[in-house]
């Protein structure tokens, strides 16, 4: 009875002692960027955020070992939109109850510890114009994953979430960078939805002292990295992007 009471706890110790590392070893962290937005405007044409450009880069941060976090301006459930479920990994995360959740409860604002986080990803959609470019909160936290030496990241319409951003002299934290989004050459001006939109990514990037480059063709994974700021330019761009966000930060470790 002693020798098997040494054993048991011997194995307490080992479980405790690895429990204890398992709580201290935290994986970093990437902040997802989403909106809130069920519509463009004010009108009832419906929009929302892209679910492929939030899954691919997803799936692929996940599997490279960091964890990710969901904010929205309010918080809570946000809209998912451009679905194509003959696509595998759309598909597999459309039936993943636990990743949906994420979805269904993003973060506000006011929850984020900013020190948590190595980088920031706004992911598109036309939901995107909306409620995220404006809000003074987001932008304080990404500047400051910036200032911690963080990667700041934006695929397709989410590169209208990175507009406002100031670095703590006041300057555009892209002037002088390459910057990439969905360009106007793509955008359908005369349609309705297009009128809703509060500014142009491209003409506002390049008022502000930033170089927005594109591809014309479109459709072909394009993106620009310029030092600690990556961006694509649609959907097709989003694994790229979150690949060079996580090649970026593996290098930091080196």
């Amino acid at each position: 009875m002693r020798n098997i009471s040494s054993v048991v706890f011997i194995i307490l110790i080992l479980s405790g002692c690895t429990m204890s590392q398992n709580n201290t070893t935290k994986k970093p962290k990437i902040l997802f960027v989403t909106s809130n937005q069920h519509t463009y405007g004010s009108t009832e044409m419906n929009t929302a955020n892209h679910f492929a450009e939030i899954v691919l880069a997803y799936d692929v941060i996940i599997k490279a070992g960091f964890q990710v976090d969901f904010v929205s301006p309010n918080g809570g459930a946000i809209p998912i939109g451009y679905l194509k479920t003959s696509d595998s990994i759309q598909k597999k995360y459309i039936y993943d109850a636990k990743f949906m959740n994420l979805l269904k409860h993003t973060l506000t604002p006011d929850m984020i510890n900013v020190s948590s986080y190595k980088a920031v990803y706004y992911s598109g959609g036309g939901a995107a114009m909306f409620g995220v470019p404006e809000n003074k909160r987001i932008q304080d936290i990404t500047m400051k994953i910036y200032e911690n030496n963080g990667v700041i990241s934006a695929v397709c319409h989410g590169t209208a979430g990175i507009i406002n951003l100031k670095d703590p002299s006041g300057e555009y934290v892209y002037k002088g960078k390459k910057i990439n989004g969905f360009p106007d050459m793509f955008e359908n001006k005369d349609a309705k939805y297009y009128q809703e939109f509060p500014f142009s990514i491209e003409e506002t990037i390049n008022q502000n002292g930033g170089n927005f480059i594109y591809s014309k063709h479109g459709w072909d994974a394009y993106h620009k990295v310029d030092d600690r700021i990556i961006t694509g330019q649609d959907p097709t761009a989003s694994i790229v992007v979150a690949q060079k966000i996580v090649e970026t930060l593996k290098k930091q470790e080196n």
